[in-house]
């Protein structure tokens, strides 16, 4: 089967109706035809009412079902008609076959009270501003984005020296700059979000030079190397669209106009920046998870926030060769499926909290993510190919605000939950980014560990009490977690399992309320908060499809 390339989209997707056709299962060496035929034989339709045929989700089943690892496939067949067949109704009684969801476009057809004439700055570069700038802008608004950080070739530039000693750029660095925090870890496309606006948002990415296998691969990823080509494309496609960007051009506040006397809300006039005021018929923030400094000059000016709960833990490295074996159960099949994968998780209950993988890099390497000198937390990243020796992720528990609330007041209490833990590991690595580590049975066990802690990291490791540096309830759902996790990968938790430290950036610990019909921020006509800083994504398909569809309701919406 050639697994790359997806079959050819239908030429006229109107014609009839989509059926589609769920958990076909097949062997790894199955060919396209196998494939179709039993598509159509689940379907219950003949082969000659079928039009096209093309993937809509491939994943791997990795159980080793009596030895044997499947693929399980979606299937969508556009018929020549829409009429119900008995055995077609019966394959849709079973729950087999449904009609194929409705999918959406960027561009939404002309009609009364579309804004497309606004003028709008969108905060932010990451993939949430990206797609609602674009999205805004192929509709015929004003859009100037607006980004802290540097284009990607000046990003690249300011980043060389940090990574060889020197110092942190506060805004141009690996959580800011162009695309966002996610240019630097492996282009993850995985959402469990079933949004209309998916297929549209990935189609972009494939004309922008991303690989068609994301079109439909239930663990699509870009790959950094590969993502560092993309950006660059959609920027273009940004720009030809009539968006323009500032880059290196720092949000420092809100130009606000009108009051809450009399149930009034308030309207942002313009936009403060490091480079003048910009005027505004609206303003989307896409800030990311990381814009601590920008959370505080909104609270400062009456923007609404919430704490809420968010993951944090350390991040976990070990062989790949170790986990690919766990997976697949030997090295045979990386060479068909490449470098496994994996993700875990194991339920807390009302004396413990659950635990998960999250943001698993197969092949990959570990990154010094910060945006604030003086503190650690890492992240993963992989490239196309997958070539590193290495394989990380995350494992983190859910910290609630009643957990965090004693290390700071207010709303933003979790900001200063992260920066404690950031700088006690900072200060624990020895103070110079390199950052601490200890063998996972050492963590169990609670003892130091010792000899030389080889990992991918980038600034490199020293051996570390991260048992006796995480939160109590932190450590313990970890130690449970990664007990289990054993079980179901060999060897997770043995000797060539390694703990570092920090993980405090999966999400973000705080949310600005908005209107869930209109978007706009709680108190405010105009202004229309996204992605994962404002608490409504968790990665970058999610953020995508939040600053288009919000693109969609500012477009939509009379104020």
């Amino acid at each position: 089967m050639n697994h790359l390339s997806p079959f050819p989209a239908p030429a006229n997707p109107d014609t009839g109706m989509t059926l589609r056709v769920l958990g076909v299962q097949l062997d790894l060496d199955a060919s396209d035809q196998e494939l179709r035929l039993r598509a159509i034989q689940q379907a219950g339709v003949q082969e000659q009412d079928v039009l096209a045929l093309h993937w809509a989700r491939r994943s791997l089943d990795a159980r080793r079902t009596r030895g044997i690892l499947r693929f399980v496939c979606h299937v969508d067949l556009v018929m020549r008609s829409s009429r119900l067949t008995s055995s077609l109704k019966k394959a849709m009684r079973s729950g087999k076959v449904r009609e194929a969801p409705a999918r959406d476009t960027l561009t939404l057809p002309p009609g009364p009270g579309l804004k497309n004439k606004s003028s709008v700055v969108v905060v932010g570069s990451g993939p949430g501003g990206f797609f609602a700038a674009l999205t805004l802008a192929l509709n015929g608004a004003q859009v100037t984005m607006v980004e802290r950080g540097s284009a990607l070739e000046g990003r690249h530039k300011k980043l060389v020296p940090f990574h060889r000693g020197g110092s942190l750029d506060p805004d141009t660095n690996l959580l800011f700059g162009e695309g966002g925090a996610g240019t630097y870890s492996d282009g993850k496309l995985y959402t469990r979000v079933q949004d209309s606006l998916e297929l549209a948002i990935l189609e972009e990415l494939v004309a922008a030079g991303a690989p068609e296998s994301i079109l439909f691969d239930a663990r699509a990823h870009i790959g950094t190397d590969r993502l560092h080509r993309v950006l660059p494309a959609l920027r273009a496609r940004l720009i030809e669209a009539g968006g323009s960007i500032q880059w290196e051009t720092r949000f420092e506040g809100l130009v606000i106009r009108g009051g809450q006397a009399g149930g009034r809300e308030r309207r942002i006039a313009a936009v403060r920046t490091s480079r003048g005021e910009i005027q505004c018929d609206a303003l989307v923030l896409a800030i990311g998870h990381s814009a601590r400094d920008t959370f505080e000059v909104l609270h400062g000016q009456g923007v609404v926030f919430e704490p809420k709960p968010f993951q944090f833990g350390v991040r976990v490295e070990h062989p790949q060769e170790l986990i690919t074996r766990g997976r697949f159960g030997d090295l045979l099949h990386a060479e068909t499926l490449g470098p496994a994968s994996y993700n875990l998780a194991l339920k807390g209950n009302e004396s413990v909290l659950g635990s998960h993988s999250f943001c698993m890099c197969p092949g990959g390497k570990i990154v010094a993510s910060i945006s604030e000198p003086g503190m650690l937390c890492t992240n993963g990243m992989s490239n196309a190919k997958h070539s590193s020796p290495f394989a990380n992720s995350a494992v983190v528990a859910t910290v609630s605000p009643d957990a965090y609330a004693t290390y700071g007041q207010g709303p933003l209490a979790g900001l200063a939950f992260q920066r404690h833990f950031e700088r006690l590991f900072f200060e624990a690595g020895g103070g110079d980014y390199t950052a601490p580590a200890q063998r996972i049975p050492d963590f169990l066990e609670g003892r130091a560990s010792r000899g030389d802690l080889h990992s991918s990291y980038t600034f490199g490791t020293k051996p570390g009490r991260i048992d006796q540096l995480l939160p109590p309830d932190v450590r313990q759902a970890l130690a449970r977690g990664l007990t289990r996790f054993d079980r179901q990968i060999e060897g997770f938790a043995g000797e060539q399992g390694l703990m570092v430290g920090l993980e405090s950036r999966s999400s973000s610990p705080v949310r600005m309320p908005r209107n869930r019909d209109t978007y706009t921020a709680l108190g405010f006509s105009n202004l229309f908060p996204i992605g994962e800083g404002a608490g409504y994504a968790g990665g970058i398909m999610s953020a995508a499809i939040d600053g288009a569809r919000a693109a969609h309701v500012l477009l939509r919406t009379r104020n």
